[in-house]
């Protein structure tokens, strides 16, 4: 099936599992946080970089191109998903320490507000939080805040379901895979 067909119409993971159950869902996550993941190791493998002043720049600028990539898929016609677990990868390939604190928050976050956007607008904040407070300098910064602005942009529909009351809430779609 064409995932992008269904649910709320993008090729994310937390679509996949709204649409398709948690094992497709998880799949397309363990996929969506190894793209992310792997742009950063192959960067600091070929170009002998840390996450560091110098090394960060380049890894920031290979994770958000991996992300951009996720969203705007050539050969999907430019419809992918919204970046967050490809984010998750990027976070867990510049540090695993970074990464895990992502994931906590995230997964707090939504089952706090019990909405998924929520949990991506607390990681997104998390990493421009964390850029500046690591002082990588500033053109990751700009990069965090711009990934963070298109994350908005691209949830934007489901900000406005939830002033509306119907955005699909993670308890609604654990009682529905449960069945």
């Amino acid at each position: 099936v064409d995932i992008r067909t269904m649910g709320q119409g993008n090729a994310g993971a937390s679509n996949a599992v709204e649409s398709l159950g948690w094992k497709f869902g998880a799949l397309v996550a363990f996929i969506d946080v190894l793209k992310g993941a792997a742009s950063i190791f192959l960067v600091k493998l070929l170009f002998d970089v840390e996450l560091n002043s110098e090394g960060a720049f380049i890894l920031y600028l290979a994770g958000y191109t991996a992300i951009l990539g996720h969203i705007y898929p050539f050969y999907m016609n430019f419809k992918g998903g919204k970046g967050t677990a490809t984010l998750i990868g990027i976070l867990l390939g510049l540090n695993p320490i970074y990464g895990l604190i992502g994931i906590l928050l995230i997964a707090s976050t939504t089952l706090l507000t019990d909405y998924i956007v929520l949990g991506t607008a607390a990681l997104t904040t998390y990493v421009v939080v964390l850029t500046y407070l690591k002082d990588f300098g500033p053109g990751p910064l700009v990069l965090s805040i711009l990934g963070a602005f298109l994350s908005m942009s691209l949830h934007l529909k489901n900000y406005r379901r939830i002033k509306l009351g119907t955005e699909t809430r993670l308890s609604q779609v654990l009682r529905r895979n449960k069945k």
